[in-house]
């Protein structure tokens, strides 16, 4: 798996993971998703993710998403 695709998966998961608990457990869990959100959208102007680096020095390859 690229370091692309698991930002994906990843900021995927912590949206539908935030959305439900926002829905049974508290509003206050979809600052989460709004954090994921801007973030996702930074990275798109800026270039920089901060997973994308941890996930580097992990040992996973850059790669084309799509």
């Amino acid at each position: 798996m690229s370091i692309d695709r698991a930002v994906l998966a990843f900021a995927g998961t912590m949206i539908l993971v935030s959305l439900l608990l926002g829905i049974y457990v508290s509003a206050n869990w979809f600052w989460l998703t709004g954090f994921v959100g801007a973030n996702l959208l930074q990275a798109s102007f800026t270039g920089f993710c901060p997973l994308a680096i941890m996930l580097r020095k992990l040992g996973l390859q850059p790669g084309a998403a799509f």
